[in-house]
């Protein structure tokens, strides 16, 4: 018994490490820890009865492992806060090691054609599994139902808890995700959290003329905010509700202040056909009105765009015989199919897509380390500290790869 554990013996449950939150990145650490340091005793504390819940939804249950891209400085342009601290961390443990890590595991994972990588299992339990083996095998305390009330800091870390004796950690981990309680902790122990906002989520459009479209996915449109920088392109699905897809998600990530700033309503700009300019498409409007005088526009889908989005976007209009439309009207809807006008009134996150924005001060954090630059001993991983990647695995990669570094340190 070292000195620490014969001082504090008395008090209650004492740790060399304690990490507080049951998810990727608190497991994650606490089983590098302890094939870091085997003598050490390691105990997880998580609030509810459940594990690795993120983990378990992730993906539709498949869980979005992490993406296939082995370059940190590609890796880090994933991520609208942050990726300037992980260049670092991505160069020690990237999706790469993750990869051997699980496959050491004996879990294979594969890449889909948009790069994210799952289980070949397609089953988040498998993660689940291995991880828990993991914590199981290298001997990692677990403590659930854990009703934590405050954490005080002298020589050793004090996790006070509700009718319950204290415990008591040389070192103590934050991996609380975006938690109000680990924000709590983390400015008593003194630090500063940028206030957190939601992150990778979906554009109500409830005046939408394209909501009887749902389901109609198109690849690629450029989409952007009026009055900002921001600007994303890839598919993006039409939906009852407005637009999804990963031009939409990516989008919400970038913007996540400024729509946050904005109370989601503000106004949207689509261009269906980023590949042509406007004067391209004008071009060839005006070509076809030469050469096909007594077609209609509306049953001829000039840029491969869907049919009925298509005959959307035209409306009755357009519903003649092109040779009797002004050369003016094709050119409004040159500037339609280029910059379409859209009003956010809204935004709606679905549970394997939720992610924030904010967290931990990231200048208050050593990456090195991830330990705090202001409580010694006091570490952080994951979704705690403020950093968020768009959708496809990068939220997952950071968690495993800054737990990796506070584990091993």
């Amino acid at each position: 018994m070292t000195k620490f554990h014969a001082l504090f013996n008395i008090f209650g449950m004492n740790y060399d490490l304690v990490v507080i939150g049951g998810g990727a990145a608190g497991i994650f650490a606490a089983v590098t820890a302890k094939a870091a340091h085997p003598d050490w005793a390691v105990a997880v504390l998580e609030k509810t009865a459940v594990l690795l819940s993120k983990v378990r939804i992730s993906g539709g249950g498949r869980c979005n492992v992490t993406h296939a891209c082995f370059e940190p400085d590609v890796l880090v342009k994933n991520y609208p806060r942050g990726g300037r601290e992980l260049l670092g961390p991505f160069h020690r443990f990237q999706p790469r090691d993750t990869v051997l890590w699980f496959e050491s595991r004996g879990v294979q994972l594969k890449i889909e054609a948009d790069g994210r990588m799952f289980p070949v299992t397609d089953s988040s339990e498998t993660i689940i599994h291995a991880l828990l083996d993991e914590a199981k095998k290298r001997g990692v305390e677990i403590l659930l139902r854990q009703r934590i009330v405050g954490i005080e800091k002298r020589e050793e870390f004090e996790i006070v808890k509700k009718e319950e004796e204290s415990t008591f950690a040389r070192r103590l981990l934050l991996a609380t995700g975006s938690s109000a309680d680990g924000h709590a902790w983390a400015r008593a122990l003194g630090h500063t959290v940028q206030a957190p906002v939601p992150s990778l989520f979906t554009f109500n459009i409830p005046t939408s003329p394209l909501k009887e479209l749902s389901g109609i996915a198109v690849d690629p449109v450029e989409i952007c905010l009026p009055g900002s920088a921001f600007i994303q392109k890839g598919p993006l699905l039409i939906t009852h509700f407005g637009f999804s897809g990963p031009a939409v998600l990516k989008l919400s990530a970038w913007g996540a202040r400024f729509l946050h700033e904005k109370e989601y309503q503000t106004s949207l700009i689509i261009n269906w056909l980023p590949e042509l300019s406007e004067e391209k498409i004008c071009r060839v409007l005006i070509e076809f009105k030469r050469e096909y005088p007594q077609k209609a526009l509306i049953a001829e889908s000039l840029f491969k765009l869907p049919r009925n989005l298509w005959r959307t976007l035209l409306g009755e209009k357009f519903n003649k015989r092109v040779g009797e439309i002004p050369l003016k009207d094709l050119h409004v809807l040159a500037h339609q199919l280029h910059g379409d006008l859209y009003q956010i009134q809204g935004k709606t996150t679905h549970k394997e897509e939720f992610v924030t924005c904010g967290g931990i001060n990231l200048k208050e954090v050593n990456f090195k380390t991830m330990e705090s630059k202001v409580c010694p001993g006091l570490f952080f991983a994951g979704e705690i500290l403020d950093i968020d990647g768009v959708t496809g695995g990068f939220n997952f990669q950071n968690a495993w790869t800054t737990a990796f570094i506070a584990g091993c340190n």
